[in-house]
């Protein structure tokens, strides 16, 4: 009965406000591989009708980066690299190699690098329309010096996980996409997910939009700068595929356990100096639900898009929203959760 009244719930929160003839969204929330809800809300492309469904494909945007971080610990398990080692090992062209002796790739994990994002994305909008990891992280190798010293305060960095797809691909010698689709998606069987590489995927796969003046305008590849930095924000799943994530990290299926729980840990470095407390570990944010409980995930914004991944350790919820048009995840995570705790699972 519980299970009736919490899809029952969701299913008015979000028919309330996603109509079935415009770009909406899929929602899917589970206790451990239980799944208590999953559906989806309105079309997911404007030219052919296609509704969506939890299987519809979106792009997650910076939940991007929790692959790439998993990726990244994954070759330091197989002794392949260490967080502790300097982008010096792997840029040698920096041109201030100072700079690159400094930062490490633990710093680049959790946004405390303190390296600039000097990339100008606005003024060259039309270059970042196709501009690749490689082509968004040279701009910050040149840099002459650090808004920061590294560790020492927190500033969200899209370039930092640039790099970090790039120094997956130093060390394997293949593109970082090829390894990810082996080792985590192959290994959590996300067959429902792609990676933007060079251009993006097409089959199963929503246009996000944002409406302007009472019409809905296509917002996402070839409208937007960065979606070729796929290393910030180039992962595509369906919310199906976004719970079998969530199953692979608890099994584990592609890292120890050791290795993803201390990667889901706040980063305090030595020489922390920020009035504010951090709140992220390597790619996570560690934040509390509205009834005080530990809660880890990650959300995305980019073009029209939005995501949000979210859990709960303790009561094993799982709740995964994509859509593809702008709307307010933070305070639809809210608002789920005061559902979720009014029906005892929270």
């Amino acid at each position: 009965m519980a299970q009736e009244n919490v899809s029952s719930r969701i299913d008015s929160l979000f028919s309330s406000f996603l109509k079935t003839d415009e770009p909406g969204g899929a929602v899917l929330i589970a206790k451990g591989e239980q799944i208590i809800f999953s559906k989806g809300y309105g079309i997911a492309d404007i030219n052919t009708k296609e509704l969506i469904t939890p299987h519809t494909i979106f792009n997650t945007g910076s939940v991007s980066k929790t692959f790439v971080s998993n990726a990244i610990l994954l070759l330091q398990q197989r002794n392949l690299l260490s967080v502790d080692n300097n982008l010096l090992k792997y840029f040698p062209n920096f041109k201030n190699k100072a700079i690159a002796k400094q930062v490490q790739i633990k710093h680049l994990l959790s946004h405390v690098s303190g390296l600039p994002d000097n990339r100008e994305v606005s003024k060259n909008h039309d270059y970042y329309l196709t501009a690749d990891d490689e082509q968004n992280f040279a701009p910050v190798q040149q840099a002459d010096t650090l808004e920061f010293a590294p560790g020492s305060r927190y500033k969200y960095s899209n370039p930092a996980f640039n790099a970090l797809a790039l120094i997956i691909e130093k060390i394997t010698g293949s593109k970082w996409q090829q390894f990810v689709r082996n080792e985590i998606f192959a290994k959590a069987n996300m067959t429902e997910s792609d990676i933007t590489d060079g251009a993006h995927p097409e089959t199963g796969v929503s246009h996000a939009y944002e409406k302007e003046n009472g019409t809905f305008k296509e917002l996402d590849y070839g409208e937007e700068p960065t979606f070729c930095a796929a290393g910030n924000g180039g992962i595509w799943c369906s919310v199906t595929d976004l719970h079998k994530y969530y199953l692979a990290l608890q099994k584990p299926a592609f890292l120890n356990k050791e290795i993803i729980a201390k990667s889901m840990q706040v980063k305090i470095f030595e020489n922390w100096s920020s009035e504010k407390e951090p709140n992220n570990g390597y790619s996570w944010f560690i934040t509390k639900t509205i009834n005080g409980l530990e809660r880890i995930g990650h959300t995305g914004s980019q073009g029209g898009f939005r995501a949000n991944f979210q859990f709960i350790p303790e009561k094993k919820i799982f709740v995964g929203m994509l859509f593809n048009t702008p709307h307010n995840y933070d305070i639809l995570m809210e608002k789920i959760e005061q559902i979720l705790k009014e029906e005892n699972y929270l």
